[in-house]
């Protein structure tokens, strides 16, 4: 197999805030047994053993929750000390975590950058908007600890980036809050769709004009500091642009299919998707199957091939060799079960048509920069 990537929830659903629109609560309360408590120092070896075991030249452990950081501090100490034991010369290992923040403090943040973690840490934005739906448990808002969290990361010299969420209000307020990222100094930035629930609630949702407002008005943003020589690293478009220059995306949904993620629940149970890490999706545990027969086992199978079907109107649009119908997730659910069309379809062709020249002169900006740098 190629480098191994396996991302690990080793505090599984448990979370130390009520974020209102947190999708996997929503996909915890569709299984079975949700909460499935604590990873076990057992568990956490399986997997590195079972990693390395397929590995070729490097594995990628990436931790996400739930909140992974209330698994404790010591819980990632032993599982970089268990690293080093079926460490082998053409192995190299890379750790990254995805947190909202609330807990962290010198010590998580000092561990972060002696073991050179590369950190997600979510903050959707100035404090009207971050506090709207991330919430502590007691009801209030979580900005200004957040926020505090950020601040140490760079006293430390972590490299981390933001990860915001894109719901209906962030999708109107674009502006406020990429000025915010700004003023605060965050150049590296994640937007997400804000996904809605297995029951089809949309509550948190922008809807596709919305979203359509939303990428123009920070597509536009995003240029102007280009132009002024300020390159500001935005997940969506860095993937889009390297398509359009000949690369190969890095984000999964903009693959054009699903692959097998390797998903670890805390009781060693693997799935091939957070975003579907539910019961009927399960494809082995750690330590009882290997990565190749997880991967080769037909419940993966069938959900790979669920995601390869392209509509006809994505063969004859002239901007799928981008957008590539999106994430399986994001894509409408016909009677029959089988997933078609990407739902941000019309939002993101109206996206290219309309900034078709201007993306044109943002590439060759680009490519100027990058000459500049070599």
């Amino acid at each position: 197999m190629p480098p191994i990537s396996m991302l690990i929830k080793p505090a599984s659903s448990a979370c130390n805030m009520r974020c209102k629109y947190c999708f996997y609560e929503d996909e915890a309360s569709c299984r079975e047994q949700g909460f499935r408590g604590l990873m076990t120092k057992e568990t956490a070896e399986n997997i590195i053993k079972t990693a390395v075991e397929a590995a070729e030249g490097s594995v990628s452990f990436m931790f996400q929750g739930g909140e992974p950081t209330l698994a404790g501090l010591e819980f990632y100490k032993n599982f970089l000390e268990t690293e080093k034991k079926y460490k082998k010369e053409n192995i190299k290992f890379y750790h990254s975590i995805q947190t909202n923040g609330f807990a962290l403090d010198e010590e998580w943040v000092e561990f972060f950058k002696e073991n050179s973690f590369f950190v997600g840490l979510s903050l959707d934005g100035n404090s009207d908007l971050h506090d709207l739906n991330r919430l502590s448990k007691q009801g209030s808002g979580t900005h200004s600890k957040v926020l505090k969290a950020a601040k140490l990361l760079e006293k430390y010299g972590v490299e981390f980036n933001i990860l915001s969420v894109v719901t209906a209000k962030a999708a109107r307020t674009v502006e406020k809050n990429y000025n915010f990222f700004k003023k605060q100094g965050f150049d590296s930035l994640q937007f997400i769709d804000c996904l809605d629930s297995f029951d089809g609630n949309t509550a948190f949702s922008a809807d596709n004009n919305e979203y359509f407002t939303f990428l123009d008005r920070l597509f536009a943003l995003w240029l102007n500091d280009l132009k002024a020589g300020r390159y500001v690293h935005i997940r969506q478009f860095d993937n889009w642009f390297n398509i359009l220059l000949g690369g190969a995306p890095e984000a999964c949904n903009m693959c054009g299919h699903c692959t097998v993620q390797f998903v670890v629940e805390a009781d060693g149970s693997v799935y091939p998707c957070d975003f579907y890490a539910l019961d009927e999706y399960k494809i082995g545990t750690v330590g009882k199957n290997t990565l190749k027969e997880m991967f080769e086992c037909e419940t993966a199978q069938q959900f790979l091939r669920a995601s390869m079907s392209v509509p006809d109107d994505c063969k004859n649009c002239r901007w799928f060799a981008v957008c590539r119908n999106g994430c399986r997730r994001e894509r409408e659910l016909l009677p029959d079960l089988s997933y078609v069309k990407y739902r941000r379809c019309e939002a993101v062709k109206a996206f290219f048509d309309k900034n078709e020249q201007e993306i044109a002169k943002s590439l060759r900006l680009i490519g100027f920069y990058q000459s500049k740098a070599k």
